[in-house]
């Protein structure tokens, strides 16, 4: 990372201790984290790798150059707002990663002019391999910016997005989108054992396949409508596979499924908003 400033994770669940793993993993300083939790036994094993940690948010909060909300989106409301007279004296940097609470709802709570980055990330992030979004109000500076980043990075991806409503967007794509690869190898898997294989052979054969899919992919110059030309011969097995999933209009189904997910990434925001 460009610098090394002291954070403080407001909450332990498994995307705090995602990200913290990353952070360790790259060798940021343990003794330069810290994390909080309703009950002490909770933070244990943190405690153990050398974390400061504590049932008390507003000191966690007052010790960091950055806090991290990792709590619940239905809780955040009040755990912003008990740490708002620590937030406008100290004046840290908050990140959150609470789904679908817009930033002007979380500077309300945290008493205004606040510099604030919502952060979308996803559950491959547990295994350091995430995709998340980044939004920052007009509060973040450069150098925030670059922090946050350099954090985030240390799970997988983290692209920046202009509009705040693009995080419904990117909650389509990559924050509901494992379970759409989930729901894919589900299929195959079970169609591959209507075929003849056993359970165990459909679903290393399909794991295997869509890993190896997605590394092409990432590491090719081409895009993925060229990677797929390139593996469908004309009139050969592939192609009648292809052919299907276009008579069933599988690219539709896909944009509407899609679109319900934005749809309801907007709506979460409103309800959240009160």
């Amino acid at each position: 990372m460009s610098t090394q400033p002291t954070l403080a994770f407001i909450g332990a669940g498994n995307m705090a201790r995602a990200i913290i793993g990353g952070l360790l993993n790259s060798g940021y300083p343990a003794a330069s984290i810290w994390a909080t939790a309703t009950r002490t036994e909770s933070l244990a094993d943190l405690c153990e790798r050398g974390l400061q940690t504590t049932t008390d948010n507003q000191a966690a909060c007052a010790a960091a150059d950055i806090v991290v909300l990792a709590v619940k989106p239905q809780i955040l409301k009040g755990v912003a707002q008990s740490l708002a007279d620590t937030v406008q004296a100290s004046q840290p940097l908050i990140v959150s990663v609470a789904a679908g609470i817009r930033c002007d709802s979380m500077d309300t709570w945290l008493g205004g002019d606040t510099a604030i980055v919502r952060c979308m990330p996803n559950t491959p992030s547990l295994v350091q391999t995430g995709a998340s979004g980044l939004y920052a109000n007009e509060k973040v500076t450069a150098e925030q910016k670059q922090q946050t980043e350099d954090i985030l990075k240390t799970i997988g991806l983290a692209l920046w997005v202009q509009q705040e409503t693009e995080l419904s967007a990117v909650t389509a794509v990559s924050g509901s989108g494992p379970a759409y690869y989930f729901f894919v190898m589900e299929a195959m898997a079970a169609a591959g054992e209507k075929l003849g294989l056993s359970p165990e052979t459909a679903r290393e054969l399909t794991l295997q396949t869509a890993l190896g899919a997605a590394k092409m992919a990432s590491q090719s110059d081409v895009d993925a409508a060229e990677l797929r030309r390139r593996v469908t011969s004309p009139n050969g097995t592939t192609e009648q596979a292809i052919m299907s999933f276009e008579r069933q209009g599988l690219e539709d189904m896909f944009s509407t499924a899609m679109q319900a997910c934005y749809d309801r990434a907007e709506a979460m925001a409103e309800e959240l908003a009160k």
